[in-house]
């Protein structure tokens, strides 16, 4: 492999992706962006096409019965997978990161009950941490508590932007377990809670950016009991689980907003290429073509500083700061791509007539979820000015 793109079979599953994407998915968009019967029945049928051409659950590892697909390869499907939102369900990667925190910190229980349905796309998975009263930055003012009773779990607690919990078969809710008595970073437990457990309410679809109804939930847990057995890896370690999942899942966010950058700067040049304004086209005006020219810098500089960052973890080395850099910077630079290309639009831009309005409103998300930029510039600042031998170049 070289450095920056993939070669054998991943090259060619890429290029099949690729096909899939844009020929299948993406002229669905419309359809799937109802969220009702006729949305429902387009993923249904992309799904099954998916399976069809071998392209399902590919980051999988082979043992869940997956593609088998590794890690740092996984990363180049997924920048083709991000160029259309509905990618990630229609090629079954949504749930690889939930599958994969059960496969390695469950039981086999756990394991046997779970990843044959979320490999198979029959179940989804949600994850209830962020919290409307704490600031969802700083997971250690987690209020929602589960108490050991007769062999339960208890759980009470207020949860929101519970992403798909209509549609999970189950939540991994983040509860204070431990005493007060206990470190901050050792008082939270995962635990598996299915989404039909008496207590579990959820509450309403929040209605965000455009999106009314959303896939993200409030979801109250009043007494809401489950097994003991439910607890995900060890009690206490609930931190350890959730970056485990996180870490990953940046890197595999930061490959789909360039996959989302690239069909913008796509979509920019071919409206340069074709729109006559002020005596010439729009590709020969110089601030357009300074947008042209930005926007493909701003891509390759994200592209190459998250490959970086993939090939560290994939080493097993600490990548906490290259992830830190590409979540904040990456998210800056999908947000700054699709501005540029709305603007060459203009008007048209603003309208859902082209996918672009619906991008940047995604693109302002990527600033907030798994964590604000102002929390990731802060903590890899300070994990580089403890130790300056830690910073990307070294």
């Amino acid at each position: 492999m070289t450095a920056n793109r993939p070669e054998g079979r991943v090259a060619e599953l890429c290029t099949r992706m690729r096909s899939f994407i844009d020929d299948e998915v993406i002229p669905l968009e419309p359809v799937l962006s109802r969220h009702d019967d006729k949305a429902a029945e387009a993923l249904v049928g992309l799904k099954a096409r998916a399976k069809e051409l071998g392209l399902w659950a590919l980051g999988h590892p082979e043992e869940m019965g997956g593609g088998g697909v590794p890690f740092l390869d996984f990363v180049y499907l997924n920048e083709i997978i991000g160029r259309s939102e509905y990618g990630q369900l229609a090629v079954g990667s949504v749930s690889m990161q939930d599958a994969l925190m059960i496969q390695r910190h469950g039981t086999a229980e756990q394991r046997e009950r779970w990843i044959p349905g979320l490999v198979s796309g029959d179940i989804l998975p949600s994850v209830g941490m962020t919290e409307p009263e704490v600031a969802g930055s700083d997971p250690v003012l987690v209020q929602t508590t589960a108490r050991l009773e007769n062999g339960e779990w208890v759980i009470d607690g207020h949860k929101w932007f519970t992403t798909g919990a209509a549609q999970a078969g189950y939540c991994t809710v983040f509860a204070r377990t431990e005493p007060e008595s206990t470190p901050l970073h050792r008082s939270i437990s995962a635990i598996i809670v299915p989404i039909d457990t008496p207590g579990l309410e959820i509450v309403r679809a929040i209605p965000t950016m455009g999106h009314d109804p959303s896939d993200h939930y409030e979801v109250r847990y009043d007494g809401a009991r489950v097994p003991e057995e439910n607890v995900l890896g060890e009690r206490g370690n609930g931190f350890v689980v959730a970056q485990d999942r996180l870490g990953p899942g940046r890197i595999f966010h930061c490959m789909r907003w360039l996959g989302q950058a690239q069909r913008a700067f796509e979509l920019m040049c071919a409206r340069a290429n074709s729109r006559f304004a002020h005596g010439s086209l729009l590709a020969e005006k110089g601030e357009i073509q300074r947008y042209i020219a930005e926007s493909a810098a701003d891509i390759q500089a994200a592209r190459l500083m998250t490959l970086d960052a993939a090939r560290v973890m994939d080493a097993g080395e600490d990548a906490r700061v290259r992830i830190g850099l590409i979540k904040f910077r990456g998210a800056q630079m999908l947000h700054d791509v699709v501005d540029r290309a709305i603007q060459v639009y203009g008007a048209l831009g603003l309208t859902a007539d082209t996918p672009l309005e619906g991008m940047y409103r995604r693109a302002r998300y990527a600033r907030i979820y798994d964590g604000p930029d102002e929390v990731h510039r802060m903590s890899t600042a300070r994990r580089m000015l403890r130790d300056p031998e830690r910073v990307p170049w070294r």
